[in-house]
């Protein structure tokens, strides 16, 4: 019972790595003129990590799935 919990916080946490990602990367074209700028504009490479970062946890929880089903 315990398995299924595990499974979801992972497809989760790749969810929200992906929100991330795609947040800081899209942030510095909203913030345009605001103090927040330079901080988001500066952590592409955060955004970057995040982004990847959250694709792979979903493939990883993904295959997990289709290797179960088999």
């Amino acid at each position: 019972m315990a398995q299924p919990k595990r499974q979801l916080r992972t497809l989760e946490r790749g969810i929200l790595c992906l929100v991330i990602g795609v947040a800081v990367l899209l942030g510095p074209r909203f913030l345009q003129g605001t103090r927040w700028f330079e901080m988001v504009a500066g952590a592409y490479l955060v955004g970057w990590f995040a982004l990847v970062l959250g694709v792979a946890l979903i493939v990883v929880e993904l295959v997990k799935l289709g290797r179960k089903r088999e």
